[in-house]
């Protein structure tokens, strides 16, 4: 079989793909969870909701897988998995890289960081002709971003990079602006879902 666009686009949204996809997201979700248990052990409960923030993307997107598997959607879960994986696997692989500048080594489990994180933002991507949210859930979406990020580095819960702690201003700077970009990605998506290619 000839592997076109449309084939491919096929097989991204055929059920078993689907399926397969949300036990990849769901375990992946279920070890970032875990990933972080040392640093919600040190956390108010207050913040408990804020600080693991990947394995809260992707979960948003497990939302998002089973809509779909039932023949619906979940408009408000797609623009928040949209925006937060496309932010968090961006971030995480930016901070994975400047850690292994700063100290020549970030191991296996780094790369592994590396690739998952990287994996989370294309898949956002790879669906953006499939969502069916709109500016108001966008703008949902944006608060629920953008007051992350000031609990994150103005009540000090951001992801703990020890090797980065120096930097924490910059980073802080560079998440703002990372937000700014994902959350105008998600109105992209909108104003020209109907133009992107099958």
């Amino acid at each position: 079989m000839q592997l076109t666009r449309a084939n491919i686009w096929y097989l991204l949204t055929h059920k078993s793909f689907l399926i397969a996809l949300l036990i990849v997201n769901l375990l992946g979700t279920i070890y970032g969870y875990y990933w972080y248990g040392w640093q919600l052990a040190i956390t108010e409960p207050i913040f408990y909701i804020f600080v693991p923030d990947s394995p809260t993307a992707s979960l948003f997107f497990c939302f998002v897988l089973i809509a779909w598997i039932m023949g619906k959607s979940w408009p408000l879960m797609e623009v928040l998995a949209l925006v937060t994986l496309v932010k968090y696997g961006l971030w995480a692989d930016v901070m994975n890289i400047w850690t292994l500048i700063e100290t020549g080594s970030i191991g296996w489990q780094g790369w592994m960081l590396v690739g998952s994180h990287f994996a989370m933002a294309v898949q956002a991507v790879l669906y953006m002709k499939k969502y069916v949210f709109t500016y108001w859930h966008v703008v949902i979406a944006a608060v629920w971003t953008l007051h992350n990020d000031v609990i994150d580095y103005v009540f000090g819960q951001m992801p703990m990079y020890r090797d980065l702690a120096n930097y924490t201003s910059y980073i802080g700077y560079f998440t703002f602006w990372l937000s700014i970009a994902c959350i105008l990605l998600a109105i992209f998506s909108i104003r020209w879902r109907k133009y992107l290619p099958n």
